[in-house]
Formats: structure tokens, C-alpha cells, sequence
């Protein structure tokens, strides 16, 4: 039986000649099969890996060299491309879509020796809080299968939280990486907006989506990023900065003065021992030596409106696309016109929470309610845009919950869509602003679920994330 620790270990291991990416991916093909009922794998790459296993064992006894993510076994979301690969979104209209390009995150990936060993479930296009939402069928959380993993990046939280792979990606549009972190105990890490390259990346809110990485360790978040992050051609918004050793220099003995904000821990929505939780973990700080002040910010009533405004706007634009034309399903009934073959395509192919947040972005696009909604939920973000920027002058981290609450059960939420939208009301700040944001676990719920802290930095701080967040786990499933 293998037992993954970190990337820096299982490279220590293959030096001394005590593991080979043969029998690690054979323990990670066997860990999979295993639990197939948790659903998080939409396809498994069997023997793919194995032969890509094969090829860099012998690579290594030639002594040829070896890439920074040498044998590293990883799980994509599906909505990331892989040349030659299906990936659906997890959405019927695009169940037998096979991409002609990898992502530039996953080329960089591949062009480090990592093994990408299968595509993860997902909600559809990314459109959820629970992963209860996928053409491919809900994904149980692995500590206990009654309760959501979150969404809509479950199946990447759920693969590394069971053990299936050493670390995945997910995306992250309004916490979509690092609320299933949260749900599952692990640590999620979403980049700077343009951080990652986005190319490759199926398109949700394109002013919003990120790719992130799920881990149980900072220091293999560092190298991920450290690969995937720079500038790209090919997407227009990635980040022209230079790319810091983030693996390097994990290390700060400098401590941070940390803002949280005061309606935040006092917003009604926040579970009691979350929030005793959090006042504690803020008093172990003070006694590390960080400061750690409450601050007033007067929009978080009115960042999940203007999220789910200017996102299902987006959507809208985005997902117009998907006709049932060019590619991705063709309804088999007999049509009238044009008109009619596109609606029952769109209909026939698209699952209901997608088509709920279509119908929401057309409507706030539409004549009449253009600046009523999209214009003023534009305001509303340069305000908080603007407030971002005070909040960075004085302090080098914001504080704040993760998600009100623990994985909630199945079916709790699914028929509210609003108590579901109201679920994220921590996480989209980050997106909106656009600032790099991690999840870690800190503590357990009396029901026995994990709970954690989220962390932000200014625009293209990472590094001071990530040595915030390299420290021992409060909890590890």
C-alpha cells in the first residue's frame, strides 16, 4: 500500500529506488475502481497512465532526465481540454465532445512528466454549489456519502480527499474550488484572475473563471502554480508578470497584519461553531505573533446579487454556442425550422440549474433591464474593486469563513435555488475582485464534518498566501 505525503517524498522515494510510477499508478488505478461509488471520476485514463508510467521508469534508467512533476499522478476537471479527450462539461450537450488542444495548463503539466489519470465529475458547466447538477450523476463525499462534496469542482475535492490521486485541478468561478475543499477537509487554492492561462479552459463567466488546484499540503500548491502560472499567447487576459520560485520560498519569518471582516463572522447565515471556530484560530494567530483586526465592509449584502447578475450574464453569452450546429448533441425528434432545432437541442441538452442561469442572463441583458441589472451590478463591483484596494494598503491578508455551514445532505438545498446561491456569499467576493483566495481546514463540526478558514492577498501576492497557509493541518480525513 502506497502512502502519498507530498510531491518532495514521492520524488525522495523514486530516488531511492523504493517506488516506481508503475506501482504507483497501479495503487492509484486500484484506490479508484475501488470507490467508484463516490462517482468522482467521469473517465479513468487505465491504460494511458500505465503507459505513460512505463515510458518514465525507463526514462529514468536511461538518465535522461526528469521533469519537476516527474511521475506525479493528477486528476483533471472536466472542464479543462486534453487533446484527444472527451470532456463534457458535465453536460449532455457535450457527452461526446473530444477536444483537438490541450489546455496550456495541462500542456505545462504533461511537459513536467505529470500523468493525468482520468477527467473528474463536475456540476454542469461548472453551474453549482453541491454537485448534485451533473449530466454524469452526483459525487459523495468520501467522509460521509449522505452529504455533498461541493461544488461545483466535487469530483476534484473528492479525489484527493479519498486518496485517488496526489492532486487535482478544478476551476473556480465564485468558490468553486475552494467551498468542495472546505466540504472535504482538504486545501483549495484559487489564483490571481489570469494567474493560470484560461485557454482550454471551458468558458462559464470568462471575467470570473480560474483554474485551481486541490492539495493536502501548500508546498505542492506552490509547484503547481509554479508550472502553470505566466504569461500565455494564446489568452489575452493571462498575467504578463513574471512567475516567482513560489516552492522556493515558503518559508516567511516576517508575521502578517490580517483583517477580517466584522459582518462576516456576525452574518446570520454563519454556523455558531464555525464562527467560535474562526475566533479561535484568530487568537492562535495573535499568539504567532500575526495582528489580527476586525474591520467594517459595508457590500457583503450585495455581493451574491451582483454575482450571480454579471456571471449568469456571461453564461449566457458564453453557452449561446452550444446549438447542436458544429458540435455537441442533436436532438433525434423531428423539427420544424431552425428555430425549433435549436431550442430542442438547448433544451433537450442542457440540465436545469444551466438553463435556470441562462434564462436569469438573458433577462438581465434583455432591452429594458440592461442597466437596471448588469449595469448596476457593474457598479457594485468597482466599488468593490475600489474598497480591495483600501483593504490592501493596510493589511497584508483578509480573513474570512469559508461557507456558513458544513456539507450540507443531499437534496437539502437543490430545491431553493436561493438558499444554494446565498451558500457562496464568502467565496465570491474573491472573484469579483479578483484576488487569489485559499481554503484550509481548521477545525471539526460537532457532526463531525471538517470546517476551515478561507485566506485572500491582494492582487498577485500568492507567495504570502501560500506561506501563510504551509503549516500543520488542523484536520486531515
Amino acid at each position: 500500500m502506497y502512502a502519498f505525503t507530498s510531491i518532495a517524498q514521492f520524488h525522495q522515494e523514486i530516488e531511492d529506488r523504493s517506488i516506481t510510477c508503475t506501482a504507483v499508478v497501479e495503487h492509484y488505478l486500484d484506490k479508484i475502481y475501488s470507490t467508484r461509488q463516490l462517482n468522482a471520476f467521469v473517465e479513468i485514463y487505465s491504460e494511458e497512465a500505465r503507459e505513460r508510467a512505463r515510458l518514465l521508469d525507463e526514462k529514468r534508467s536511461k538518465g535522461t532526465g526528469t521533469g519537476r512533476l516527474f511521475g506525479v499522478v493528477l486528476g483533471i476537471k472536466d472542464v479543462i481540454c486534453q487533446q484527444g479527450h472527451r470532456v463534457s462539461a458535465g453536460s449532455k450537450i457535450l457527452s461526446d465532445f473530444t477536444s483537438m488542444y490541450h489546455a496550456t495548463a495541462v500542456e505545462r503539466l504533461l511537459a513536467e512528466d505529470a500523468i493525468i489519470i482520468g477527467r473528474l465529475n463536475c456540476d454542469e458547466f461548472a453551474m453549482g454549489s453541491s454537485n448534485e447538477n451533473s449530466f454524469h450523476g452526483k459525487v459523495l463525499n468520501a467522509l460521509d456519502e449522505s452529504r455533498v462534496p461541493g461544488g461545483s469542482s466535487g469530483g476534484s475535492a473528492v479525489a484527493v480527499q479519498a486518496g485517488l490521486c496526489m492532486a487535482s485541478l478544478g476551476s473556480d468561478t465564485g468558490g468553486s474550488v475552494r467551498q468542495p475543499a472546505d466540504f472535504c477537509g482538504i486545501m483549495g487554492f484559487k489564483p490571481t484572475y489570469g494567474r493560470i492561462s484560461r485557454y482550454g479552459l471551458l468558458a462559464y463567466a470568462s471575467s470570473f473563471d480560474q483554474i485551481g488546484i486541490f492539495s493536502r499540503n501548500a508546498v505542492d500548491i506552490a509547484l503547481l502554480l509554479e508550472i502553470m502560472a505566466g504569461p500565455d499567447g494564446l489568452d489575452s487576459t493571462a498575467s504578463k508578470d513574471s512567475v516567482p520560485a513560489y516552492s522556493n520560498l515558503l518559508v516567511s519569518s516576517s508575521p502578517f497584519r490580517i483583517a477580517y471582516f466584522k459582518q462576516a463572522l456576525e452574518h446570520p447565515s454563519l454556523d455558531p461553531e464555525i464562527a467560535k471556530g474562526l475566533h479561535s484560530f484568530f487568537n492562535k494567530l495573535r499568539d504567532e505573533g500575526h495582528s489580527v483586526e476586525a474591520i467594517e465592509f459595508e457590500y457583503l449584502d450585495f455581493i451574491v446579487p451582483a454575482y450571480y447578475i454579471l456571471t449568469t450574464a456571461e453564461a449566457s453569452s458564453n453557452l449561446s454556442r452550444y446549438d447542436g450546429v458544429k458540435f455537441g448533441y442533436r436532438t433525434t425528434d423531428p423539427v420544424e425550422d431552425l428555430n425549433d432545432f435549436y431550442k430542442k437541442n438547448r433544451s433537450e441538452g442542457f440540465g436545469k440549474e444551466v438553463k435556470r442561469r441562462i434564462m436569469l442572463g438573458t433577462f438581465v441583458l434583455s432591452t429594458g433591464y440592461y442597466d437596471a441589472y448588469y449595469t448596476k451590478a457593474q457598479q457594485v463591483r468597482q466599488l468593490i474593486f475600489e474598497k480591495t484596494k483600501l483593504i490592501f494598503k493596510e493589511f497584508d491578508l483578509l480573513l474570512l469563513p469559508t461557507s456558513p455551514g458544513t456539507a450540507f445532505k443531499f437534496g437539502e438545498k437543490s430545491n431553493d435555488p436561493v438558499e444554494m446561491f446565498l451558500a457562496d456569499v464568502f467565496t465570491v467576493y474573491a472573484n469579483l475582485a479578483g484576488i487569489p483566495g485559499i481554503s484550509f481546514p481548521i477545525g471539526v463540526h460537532s457532526n463531525g464534518m471538517p470546517f476551515g478558514v478561507q485566506a485572500m492577498a491582494q492582487w498577485n501576492h500568492e507567495l504570502s498566501l501560500l506561506q501563510f497557509s504551509n503549516r500543520p493541518p488542523s484536520f486531515i480525513p
